[in-house]
């Protein structure tokens, strides 16, 4: 579907991008920033892959709790970070793989849809997120090629049609969103096809094999910045991207399957890197307003006066820690959240000046610097 067909409209929107815990805790600094300025409970949809639905998942369940007043939210350390943080100390994609292999009666996603659903997430279904912000958390459906939808309202991809107030689980949606291939992968779900309503370009709705058996891998195979469903919508954008950057290296197996990984790293490499362009042009052009960090991004490009200071050779650290579900220090965690605080502070004040209005930047854990 082309970008802009849906309808353009005020509002802002933020998109938040994959890669693993690593995308997860440098989405909580943005976002703990993006609540300091005011931005957070001005937000009028949140769009996320992958990682990043971890940490949108949690903020949208727990959004009618965090108590924002005049614009803060008082509980978001206790009620999202917190939590977050402790999600991130456990092994999740090893286990994971370890029981699929194991339990015939278990695949890979079946594990890590359990991880969240007992240490994040609990029972709650799309149901259980706010009307406002819409929560969109996204996935790729590997027989339509195109992004599968979950969010309150509906769930489904434009080319089969739309479930509409559907009562899949959180932990489910998030797990479908951050099913990495080929280890997490894939999530299937085993649909009544009568609960699907066609829609305009639902061209494969007739097709009934396309309704009843869902495949889905990670969102961010199809859109690794989460942006699709806000670029469509909204005048203001705002993109957090902690998404691996690609490195040139003789040093990968010829295996097929580590060509197979490397290939997907190279055509993911692309896809983000035209969305990015796009976006960046749409800022120039003015068609949309906002802001773009990224976890390879060097703060001092923003040319900002009194902006954290981000030592280069700790960025450089931090942006090529792995991508994993697996246990982050309480070292990698800080500093995660710090980077993610501080591009986005950065960001927000160079370039979109009127959301970047407020109390002066601080690092959300002092003892953990970066400079």
């Amino acid at each position: 579907m082309p970008f802009g067909s849906e309808g353009v409209e005020p509002g802002i929107g933020l998109a938040l991008s994959g890669g693993g815990f690593r995308a997860t805790l440098f989405h909580v600094g943005s976002l703990w920033r993006l609540n300091e300025l005011g931005v957070l409970g001005r937000l009028a949809r949140i769009s996320s892959v992958s990682g990043g639905s971890i940490t949108a998942a949690l903020l949208g369940l727990r959004w009618s709790q965090v108590g924002f007043q005049n614009g803060v939210a008082s509980g978001f350390q206790s009620l999202v970070v917190g939590p977050l943080r402790d999600f991130c100390g456990l092994s999740i994609d090893v286990v994971a793989v370890g029981e699929g292999a194991l339990l015939p009666w278990k695949d890979a996603s079946d594990v890590v849809r359990g991880k969240y659903e007992e240490h994040l997430l609990g029972t709650a279904t799309l149901q259980d997120l706010p009307d406002a912000p819409r929560f969109v958390l996204n996935s790729t459906n590997f027989a339509t090629g195109r992004d599968f939808r979950f969010s309150k309202p509906y769930a489904g991809d434009y080319r089969i049609g739309l479930v509409r107030n559907p009562t899949f689980h959180l932990s489910l949606a998030t797990a479908a969103s951050s099913a990495f291939p080929p280890f997490l992968s894939p999530v299937t779900l085993d649909l009544d096809p009568a609960s699907f309503e066609k829609t305009d370009g639902a061209d494969l709705y007739g097709q009934l094999a396309y309704r009843q058996k869902i495949r889905l891998t990670d969102g961010g195979v199809y859109d690794n910045l989460g942006l699709e469903t806000v670029w469509n919508r909204l005048d203001t954008i705002l993109c957090s991207d902690a998404g691996a950057p690609f490195r040139p290296s003789f040093d990968f197996d010829a295996a097929w399957h580590q060509q197979a990984l490397r290939a997907l790293d190279v055509a993911t490499d692309q896809s983000r890197a035209l969305r990015k362009r796009a976006l960046v042009g749409d800022y120039q052009s003015g068609s949309r307003k906002g802001a773009y960090w990224g976890i390879d991004t060097a703060i001092a490009d923003y040319g900002l006066a009194g902006a954290l200071p981000v030592a280069p050779a700790k960025a450089a650290e931090l942006a090529a820690l792995r991508t994993r579900l697996n246990p982050f220090t309480e070292r990698e965690q800080c500093e995660l959240v710090n980077f993610g605080y501080a591009l986005c502070d950065a960001a927000l004040r160079a370039r979109a000046p009127a959301l970047g209005r407020g109390a002066a930047p601080s690092w959300p854990y002092p003892s953990f610097r970066l400079a």
